[in-house]
């Protein structure tokens, strides 16, 4: 049986980030991807410092397996009219570059649309395709600063700090995936072509939902709350150990009632203090410390199996390798190995399970232009005009 979006094309002209995460769960989901490359390739090929096969950066072999590869100069006539012919052949174009570099390239939306009456456009840009920020540059550090998301992370009185990985990249890819898919079952229905303008600024805002949302409603400013929980309970919060750390998440009183037996701290739940919610927000710093006094006597991992098992939601704090090694995930199916040469590459599927034909791919990050032929081939070039293409293509990545 086809995986979802099995049959479907995508010409994807992203680089960096964002895009290729967009179209990395496309692929994910069964589309073929065609990565349209200069001669000198996306630049995450070189990202990273560790280079795997035929040189490519980590953080690109981890969101461009099972993609194709082929070397396109969009300055020259000849290279557009290739792109052309994949553009009215297929189901999705995808590309972030600043707003109206695709026009003057000939190949915007309206140009797409003209060649396909069917195409999803999808684009991914800071500030997005309208608007009086449209042409302003952003990255992923940049939005997170004009967000406001910044200005949320850390403790309380501390300067702003950034996420410490690109969650704005990462969730406008994530958007930009879900428009794209549900822009296809649109035309499904109406057979229209349709343009999909996705803002990293937009979707960071809507990323934020749990704190922009209230704050539309009630006018209240947002503050830093460290790692306190969006209950704002004390009992939701992460406390040192005799080894390592553990969150917890103890916010109904039951289960405040139950933290404080397991910690050996019965007297807590009737001190009139504790005695429901409100008046522990109001006690909070006196109740954190007598919790992280009970704590201090045992290690992270040995609290958190007696706390589970009590019904109370807790969990060691991880490092990334260790989170990324547990057992549970060989259920899930989330990590992927791929053959790519003499080595295994290992890398995460989509994040979530089907019962059947679900996400998943088997085949490595291309190597720069290694799918050029074949990809003539199919737009139905000879032979001699593949090794002309070609050839011209090794001068100019010699010159």
């Amino acid at each position: 049986m086809p995986q979802p979006l099995q049959g479907y094309r995508i010409v994807d002209f992203t680089h960096v980030l964002s895009g290729p995460i967009a179209t990395n769960f496309l692929r994910l989901l069964g589309a073929e991807v065609i990565k349209v490359e200069s001669a000198a390739g996306d630049t995450m090929r070189n990202y990273g410092g560790i280079q795997y096969a035929d040189g490519m950066g980590p953080s690109f072999a981890s969101v461009n397996s099972g993609k194709k590869s082929i070397v396109l100069d969009l300055k020259r006539d000849a290279d557009v009219a290739v792109a052309r012919e994949l553009i009215a052949g297929a189901d999705v174009v995808t590309e972030n570059f600043r707003p109206g570099v695709m026009d003057r390239l000939g190949l915007g939306y309206e140009a797409c649309k003209a060649l396909n009456p069917r195409i999803v456009f999808c684009s991914i840009s800071g500030y997005g395709q309208r608007g009086e920020l449209r042409h302003q540059p952003a990255i992923d550090q940049i939005i997170q600063s004009t967000s406001g998301m910044m200005s949320l992370s850390g403790e309380p009185g501390t300067p702003p700090i950034r996420i410490g990985y690109p969650a704005v990249d990462t969730y406008s890819g994530l958007l930009a995936a879900f428009a794209i898919v549900a822009a296809l079952l649109q035309r499904g229905r109406d057979g229209r072509a349709q343009q999909v303008d996705v803002a990293m600024y937009d979707a960071a805002l809507v990323l934020m939902i749990s704190m922009a949302g209230p704050h539309l409603l009630t006018g209240k400013r947002p503050a830093k709350q460290g790692n306190r929980g969006y209950s704002m309970s004390p009992t939701a919060d992460t406390f040192p150990t005799a080894a390592g750390h553990l969150t917890l998440g103890a916010v109904r009183q039951d289960q405040f009632e139950r933290l404080c037996r397991v910690i050996g701290r019965e007297d807590l739940i009737a001190d009139p203090r504790f005695q429901d919610r409100g008046t522990r927000v109001a006690h909070g710093e006196a109740l954190q410390h007598e919790v992280r006094q009970a704590l201090a006597g045992r290690g992270a991992a040995e609290w958190a199996e007696l706390l589970n098992a009590a019904g109370v939601p807790a969990g060691e704090v991880r490092e990334l390798p260790e989170a990324l090694a547990q057992p549970h995930l060989d259920d899930r199916r989330l990590l992927l190995s791929i053959a790519a040469g003499d080595q295994a590459l290992r890398v995460l599927n989509a994040g979530f399970c089907y019962e059947h034909d679900g996400p998943g791919l088997d085949a490595p990050p291309p190597a720069l232009g290694q799918h050029t032929a074949e990809i003539l081939a199919g737009l139905g070039r000879t032979p001699e005009q593949i090794a002309a293409f070609l050839h011209r293509e090794d001068t100019q990545a010699r010159s």
